[in-house]
């Protein structure tokens, strides 16, 4: 039983006590009534000796009604046998004392409020012309002609209350169709915040992965551009210094290969933090390029120019250091793949996006045969998606290489 359903149960607990009790107090005052007006109705000794035994019997009916359970009513449109029988023979004692005592009609018009819980829908209005024919005869005092007024009266209250009932059940099964439909939804809405509860659970479960891969990803982009970049200066400037034959020389490939050490370091160390590349601490991103473009030449020895175009405007944090990674590692898979003799990088502000490209003329590469681009290229364009932008490569073997990045200024200025 729903929560819904206990009003209903209340009020039908409530209706079959009033119907199991309520008889006996009407019985008694019908009786008093009727011994009020003995004299006035004229009753012989005869008849009020035959209000004992039919009092007793209609006590006893109502006792085994009680006893049977006929009083406990569910709201439906059936009647069980014993409810027939009972509401029949209390019909005839209803009549028969109307006729010993006018007065016991007050009895008789239980048979108005209990027809359809007795009898049901179907044999109710018939139980209801009963109870309209006891009250006429029992209000005509023998007068026929009245009879048939009365009657007629009686009737149309009997109708009367018939269409009541009737509203009454509809208004009643409305009731609880309704309290069932709201017991539904609330199900189907308590099903649906457990299936969100656990869509949300899942969904953080999946931010938190997907935050420790970007994570991972992010660490692992910045150990390429910072540490292994300074890993590959250090072992070009050991080797330079092992090869050379000069120890100044080699003393100053050394001194290069320690400042390269120190600068990998910090920049591990920054990355672990999260924080912007060193170069950006104290530059903007063109000047920071510049720098980096200057050390690069210096540290590759190949002749490698800088070039801004454009009107320069403070750029979201995020994009310069993008772009400055995205250079760094293009100058670094210049110094060990390209054989360069020639460098150019051009910073280009477009009004609403901002171009970075690295130009070399080295040998070069097969894009189409060489499809593992390896994990420089592919963090490249990595990092520029995360702003929506995008690296486009061209490269021919003999004609160098040019590196294009382009990053949108509308969502991070």
């Amino acid at each position: 039983m729903g929560p819904g359903e206990r009003p209903m149960v209340i009020e039908d607990e409530l209706r079959g006590k009033i119907f199991r009790w309520g008889p006996y107090g009407i019985l008694a005052l019908a009786l008093a009534v009727a011994l009020s007006t003995v004299k006035e109705l004229e009753m012989t000794t005869g008849e009020l000796y035959a209000l004992v035994p039919v009092i007793a019997v209609a006590l006893v009916l109502h006792t085994w009604a009680g006893r049977a359970g006929l009083f406990q009513f569910d709201g439906g449109n059936d009647s069980t046998t014993s409810q027939t029988v009972y509401y029949v023979l209390r019909t005839i004692l209803a009549f028969v004392l109307t006729h010993l005592n006018p007065f016991f009609s007050i009895y008789a018009v239980l048979g108005y409020f209990d027809s359809h819980d007795m009898l049901g829908l179907r044999w109710g209005r018939i139980g209801l012309l009963a109870t309209a024919v006891t009250m006429a005869y029992g209000q005509a005092g023998g007068a026929w002609w009245l009879f048939g007024a009365l009657l007629a009266l009686h009737v149309s209250l009997a109708l009367t209350f018939e269409r009541f009932g009737h509203k009454a059940e509809m208004d009643r099964q409305n009731k609880v169709a309704t309290i069932q439909a709201l017991e539904e939804s609330n199900a189907r809405l308590e099903e649906a915040l457990a299936e969100n509860a656990a869509l949300h659970d899942q969904l953080v479960v999946q931010a938190r992965e997907a935050g420790v891969s970007d994570e991972r990803r992010r660490l692992a982009a910045e150990i390429h551009d910072t540490i292994a970049q300074a890993l590959t200066g250090i072992v070009t400037q050991l080797q330079a210094a092992t090869d050379s034959p000069d120890q100044e020389t080699a003393r100053t490939h050394v001194d290069r290969a320690t400042a390269l050490a120190r600068t990998g370091l910090g920049e591990a160390r920054r990355s672990v933090r999260n924080l912007s590349p060193a170069a950006l601490e104290h530059d903007d991103l063109p000047e920071a390029l510049k720098k980096t473009v200057d050390d690069w030449s210096r540290s590759a020895c190949v002749p490698a120019e800088f070039t801004v175009t454009g009107t320069v405007d403070p750029l979201h944090d995020e994009i310069q250091a993008t772009l400055l990674r995205i250079a760094q590692e293009a100058l670094t898979n210049t110094a060990k793949h390209a054989h360069a003799t020639r460098v150019g990088v051009t910073l280009s502000y477009l009004g609403d996006e901002i171009a970075l490209d690295v130009r070399d003329d080295g040998r070069g590469f097969d894009l189409a045969a060489d499809t593992a681009v390896g994990f420089g290229l592919g963090g490249m364009r990595a990092r520029a998606e995360r702003l929506a932008g995008t690296v486009d490569i061209e490269s021919e073997p003999g004609y160098g290489t040019a590196i294009s990045a382009r990053v949108p200024l509308v969502d991070h200025a």
